[in-house]
C-alpha cells in the first residue's frame, strides 16, 4: 500500500460544468449529426484534478470561483461528495459558472469548447483568498483555465513557501506560457499537443520527447513530463536524466479527463516522497483507468484500482 501524504495537496484552478455528447465522428464544418448520448457533470481541471486526488485517498482543497448560479450548485453538490475540501473555493463571479461543451467521437478523442466564465474572471485582488489554501501544503496544481497573470501570482506565492508546483500548461494562452511560469514550475506536464506549442516539436516517441525536454530545460523548466497519450510518457530533468514509460494496455471509451487524473497521480505520489520514476508510473497508471470509463471527473480511478492496474501490468513501483 502506497502511503498518503502528510499534508493536504493544494488544487487552484478552473471548476466548470460540463455538457457531454457522444457521436460516431466529428461533424465537418456545416455539417448536423445525431448525437448518441448526452449527459452533464462537474468538469474544469481544477475540479477534475481535486476529485482524482480525493479518489485517490489524498486530502485535498480546491481554491477557484464559480458563478451565483444554478449551475455552481451542481458542482458543488458533486466536489462535496467526492471529499474535496472547497473553504477556498468563492462565488459570485460576474460571467457564471464556466462551462465546457465536449464532443467524444468512438476512438475516445475528444474536442472541447471551453466557455471561461468565472474562472476567466479571477482578479489580482482574489490573489490573497486563494492563497490561503497553500498553507500547510506539501504540493499545489495549476493549469491554465483561469488568467495565466493570476498563475505567475500564486506560483510566486507557492515558491516562498517551498513547495512542489506542478503546473499543466493546458490550454495553452494564445499569446504562449508567461516565461516565469517556465522557472516558476517544479513540474511541467504538457501533452503532445501542449509541447508542440511550447517547443515547434511534436513528440511521438522518446527520441523526440527528449529533444522537445531539452528546449523546455533550456527556457528554465527544471522537470518536464511530457505526456503522449497511448505512445507512453517521458520524464526528464534538467541534470540530464531522464525516462520512458510504457502505456498501459486498456480499453479506451473516452480520454477526456486522462490528463487530470495522470496530475492527481503525480502530485500524489510527490507528496508522499516518491522518486519521480515512481511517481510518473503511477501517473499513468491513472491516467490510463481514467481512458476506460466516461466522464469527466467522475472517471477518477481509486487508488485500489491503480495499484490492481500497476500490479497486473507488470509496472509496480
Amino acid at each position: 500500500m502506497i502511503p498518503l501524504p502528510t499534508g493536504h495537496i493544494a488544487v487552484i484552478g478552473s471548476i466548470n460544468v460540463d455538457f457531454v455528447c457522444h457521436v460516431s465522428r466529428f461533424p465537418h464544418p456545416g455539417e448536423t449529426l445525431h448525437v448518441r448520448t448526452a449527459t452533464t457533470g462537474l468538469g474544469g481541471k481544477g475540479a477534475n484534478q481535486a476529485v482524482a486526488l480525493a479518489r485517490l485517498g489524498a486530502p485535498v482543497e480546491l481554491a477557484g470561483q464559480m458563478g451565483d448560479d444554478a449551475l455552481a450548485q451542481v458542482a458543488r453538490a458533486a466536489m462535496t461528495d467526492a471529499g474535496v475540501g472547497l473553504r477556498f473555493v468563492q462565488t459570485g463571479g460576474g460571467d457564471g459558472t464556466g462551462r465546457a461543451f465536449i464532443t467524444i467521437n468512438d476512438a475516445g478523442e475528444n474536442q472541447i469548447l471551453v466557455h471561461g466564465g468565472a474562472n476567466m474572471a479571477l482578479r489580482p485582488d482574489d490573489v490573497p483568498a486563494l492563497a490561503r489554501a497553500l498553507d500547510g501544503a506539501r504540493v499545489v496544481m495549476m493549469q491554465m483555465e483561469i488568467p495565466p497573470d493570476i498563475v505567475v501570482r500564486l506560483c510566486d506565492q507557492a515558491r516562498t513557501q517551498d513547495m512542489t508546483i506542478i503546473i499543466d500548461p493546458a490550454p495553452v494562452p494564445p499569446d504562449g506560457l508567461p516565461d516565469a511560469l517556465f522557472t516558476l514550475a517544479t513540474v511541467l506536464t504538457p501533452n503532445e499537443t501542449e509541447t508542440q506549442a511550447l517547443t515547434g516539436i511534436l513528440p511521438t516517441d522518446a527520441a523526440t520527447a527528449r529533444t522537445a525536454a531539452a528546449v523546455l530545460h533550456q527556457r528554465g523548466v527544471e522537470c518536464a513530463i511530457i505526456k503522449m497519450g497511448a505512445r507512453g510518457v517521458f520524464h526528464s530533468r534538467r541534470d540530464g536524466t531522464d525516462g520512458f514509460i510504457p502505456p498501459f494496455a486498456v480499453t479506451a471509451v473516452d480520454s477526456v479527463a486522462a490528463g487530470d487524473c495522470f496530475g492527481a497521480g503525480l502530485a500524489r505520489m510527490l507528496a508522499s516522497g516518491a522518486p519521480l520514476g515512481q511517481a510518473v508510473r503511477y501517473a499513468a497508471a491513472c491516467g490510463a483507468l481514467a481512458t476506460t470509463r466516461p466522464g469527466a471527473a467522475q472517471a477518477a480511478p481509486t487508488a485500489g484500482e491503480v495499484e490492481a492496474l500497476l500490479d497486473s501490468q507488470g509496472h509496480c513501483p
